[in-house]
């Protein structure tokens, strides 16, 4: 059973935008905090946005203010808008479901989808 489909990735230029989104299935969505994560080459895949059923949002520092979070609970969709974006943005991005461990650190529950690759150049 597939339970998260990102899409919307593509080739960007420096300072350019795209808009990711991110259909998931009833039982991650509803009513649970949902994130987007990003891994680049090399790198470990971390939190860049999350927001609550209520849609209170939190950012990364390093997209903050330029990544807009936000979701359609009708549709069961979340969408990560990126806005002035740079190479470092460069990473396969991905969304999941998220719940808080004992010390209070996100955590995704879902089983991950495929992503979607965003290539920034310079």
């Amino acid at each position: 059973q597939v339970q998260l489909v990102e899409s919307g990735g593509g080739l960007v230029q420096a300072g350019g935008s795209l808009r990711l989104s991110c259909a998931a299935s009833a039982s991650i969505f509803r009513n649970n905090v949902m994130g987007w994560f990003r891994q680049a080459p090399g790198k470990q895949r971390s939190l860049v946005a999350r927001i609550t059923s209520g849609d209170i949002t939190g950012y990364a520092d390093s997209v903050k203010g330029r990544f807009t979070i936000s979701r359609n609970n009708a549709k069961n969709t979340v969408y990560l808008q990126m806005n002035s974006l740079k190479p470092e943005d460069t990473a396969v991005y991905y969304c999941n479901g998220l719940r808080l461990d004992v010390s209070s650190n996100w955590y995704a529950f879902g089983s991950w989808g495929q992503g979607t690759q965003v290539t920034v150049s310079s």
